[in-house]
Parts: C-alpha cells; sequence; structure tokens
C-alpha cells in the first residue's frame, strides 16, 4: 500500500556547482534554504535589510514575502553578481502606505490604519517579473512558493494567496525566451513537496504554519538531487564536514584531546580554502 504521494521531480538541465553564486530572494522560506547552502559553503549572496543594494552572506538578511517587494530588492548589484537566482513568493497580499502609495516590505508594527492592504492579480505580478525575467534571460532562476501558511489571513484567503502565485509562476514560466534560455527558467515544487507529498501535521513547526526542520531537510534533500551533480554532492560532504567540525562546542575545553581536535580542523580549514577560497 501506498500512504504518500510522491512527488517526481526530473533533474535540472542544468546544475548549481560551488563556482555559482547564488541570490536568494523571498519568504522566510527562502532563509532555510539560504542556511542549508550555507552550511556546505555555496556562495551565497542576499540582500540587506537596511540597504537595498546592499549583499550579505551571512544570516542577517532580509526577509521578503510579496512578488512586488522581491522584485524590488533585484538591485543592479544583486544581478551583476549572481549567476543564480532562488526567488520565494510568500504571500500574493501587500500593504501600501496611504502616504507615500507605495507597497512596503513590512509594516513595521505601525498601525493598520495606515496602510491599504490589497491583493495582487496574476497579471500584476506577471506584469512586474515579466521584464526582469526578460532583461537578465542568461540568468538563471528557480521559482518557488513558500509552504509556510499565512494563517492569519484564514485558510480560504490562504490558499486564494498561494493559488494566485502559482498561476503568476506558471505564465512567468511559459515567456517566449531565445530556445538557448528556455530552461533557465524553472518551477521547484517546495510547495506541494510540504502539502502534497509530506501532508501530515507533524511535519510542521508547533504553530502549524512553518515547515518542522525534518520537512526542511526532506525539501533540501529533493534540492540538492534536483540542481546539484554527483560531483558537487561529494564536495559537499567534505564542506559540510569541516562546517560541523567549526561549529563542535567541546565538553573540555583546552583539553589535549580538544587542542588536537581545533589543530586538525584548521588544518581541515586550510587544505578546503585553497581550493574554495570564499569558506
Amino acid at each position: 500500500m501506498k500512504f504518500r504521494t510522491e512527488i517526481e521531480i526530473p533533474k535540472s538541465p542544468w546544475q548549481i556547482g560551488y563556482k555559482d553564486k547564488i541570490a536568494l530572494l523571498g519568504s522566510c522560506f527562502s532563509d532555510n534554504i539560504a542556511r542549508k547552502l550555507e552550511q556546505y559553503s555555496f556562495q551565497v549572496l542576499r540582500p540587506t535589510s537596511n540597504n537595498v543594494s546592499g549583499l550579505t552572506s551571512n544570516s542577517v538578511a532580509v526577509t521578503l514575502y510579496n512578488p512586488v517587494s522581491i522584485a524590488r530588492h533585484m538591485s543592479d548589484e544583486i544581478v551583476q553578481n549572481a549567476d543564480v537566482f532562488i526567488i520565494t513568493f510568500g504571500t500574493a497580499w501587500v500593504y501600501i502606505d496611504k502616504k507615500t502609495q507605495q507597497v512596503v516590505d513590512n509594516c513595521e508594527k505601525r498601525p493598520a490604519s495606515d496602510f491599504i492592504r490589497q491583493r495582487l492579480s496574476v497579471g500584476e505580478i506577471v506584469e512586474i517579473w515579466q521584464p526582469v525575467i526578460e532583461k537578465h534571460a542568461d540568468k538563471r532562476f528557480i521559482f518557488t512558493v513558500s509552504p509556510i501558511r499565512h494563517l492569519k489571513d484564514g485558510l480560504h484567503e490562504n490558499n486564494l494567496s498561494k493559488s494566485i502565485l502559482l498561476l503568476a509562476i506558471e505564465q512567468l514560466s511559459n515567456i517566449q525566451l531565445p530556445t538557448a534560455q528556455r530552461s533557465n527558467l524553472q518551477y521547484f515544487p517546495s510547495y506541494e513537496l510540504l502539502l502534497d507529498d509530506l501532508r501530515d501535521y507533524r511535519f510542521y513547526a508547533d504553530d502549524l504554519m512553518h515547515p518542522a526542520s525534518a520537512a526542511v531537510e526532506y525539501i533540501w534533500e529533493r534540492f540538492v538531487a534536483t540542481y546539484m551533480s554527483e560531483s558537487t554532492q561529494a564536495e559537499m560532504k567534505d564542506l559540510f564536514a569541516l562546517w560541523l567540525n567549526r561549529n563542535h562546542r567541546s565538553l573540555h575545553p583546552g583539553s589535549p584531546e580538544d587542542l588536537q581536535f581545533k589543530a586538525r580542523t584548521e588544518e581541515q580549514f586550510r587544505t578546503l580554502k585553497s581550493k574554495y577560497p570564499w569558506i
């Protein structure tokens, strides 16, 4: 008997390797994938919260939920530096500042009366993102929809919002790009992996909105299988071992065993840094 609807994801025609610089923009699900990439020492770029044009390779980065804000953070600096973009749409709902008439990234705990709440249409999202994709058709794009549920909107409203995002990405996937660049835009089904494949509350955190660590790990494994070659996956094992060693907390700091472990880790770091200078 089968108890799950397992999703088949074809291997991507192009792969992500350690030479690629990967820009991640979007919801806090993007943060989960970014942290996994950082643990394996990939070159990760994310916009900082205090500077739209700024880049960071650590975990302090702005979290974006709606397609308008994400597109706005596609600065020239990010585009020029990145080879691959992982774009995660979180919600079709936006908040428009009544004074500036601009969509805000977040409400910064200001009163609701300062904003107009509005749901984007499929056409509006496509209108914003189609020029971005066409202008940078030589770049590789992975679009995904965050599986995080916005329960404050209500389940029906949340489902409508996610449906709009899915339909918008479907339309963007059908943009007529030059033949050699058509495979550069792909959809990765993180939303379906949690909602349809895992499909159980035990894969959610206690808030019943965010994915549990097991779900993040499962989606990460499927992402690696889709976008990383066997040779890259072999490299990942060595670099993850380094990350584990460098984050190891000794039970007996300063002991001979601890000092020997640190010396071996430092030697491991020097060896790998000669091949991967950005780590």
